[in-house]
C-alpha cells in the first residue's frame, strides 16, 4: 500500500465556531466561538467576516463565500455551525403552495 492509498487520520477538532445571521441591517453576521484556542479562532473569525460582511444569505455571492468558509474551517479543524435564522428545511427548499 502506498502513501497515497492510506486513509487520512481523523484529527480531533481544534474548536467550535457558530456563524449567525443577524438580519438585513449591517452588520449582517456574527462569528461566535464556544470553545477553542484564540490563536486559531480569531484569524478564522476575521477571514469569515471579511468574506460575509456585506452579503445577506439570499445573495448569489453568499453561496460561493459560504463554501470558502466551510473549506477554511475544514483546514483549521474547526467544527462549523450556521444559524441563518430559518430552519434548514426552509433554507434548502421553498414551501409548497397550499391547495
Amino acid at each position: 500500500m502506498t502513501d497515497l492509498e492510506m486513509p487520512a487520520e481523523q484529527l480531533p477538532p481544534r474548536g467550535h465556531v457558530r456563524v449567525v445571521y443577524l438580519g438585513p441591517v449591517a452588520p449582517h453576521w456574527e462569528v461566535q466561538s464556544t470553545w477553542g484556542e484564540a490563536e486559531v479562532v480569531e484569524p478564522f473569525r476575521d477571514r469569515t467576516l471579511a468574506r460575509l460582511t456585506l452579503l445577506p444569505p439570499h445573495d448569489p455571492q453568499f453561496r460561493r463565500n459560504r463554501e470558502r468558509v466551510v473549506r477554511d474551517a475544514e483546514r483549521e479543524l474547526l467544527e462549523l455551525e450556521w444559524d441563518l435564522g430559518v430552519p434548514e428545511e426552509e433554507e434548502e427548499a421553498a414551501p409548497a403552495p397550499a391547495p
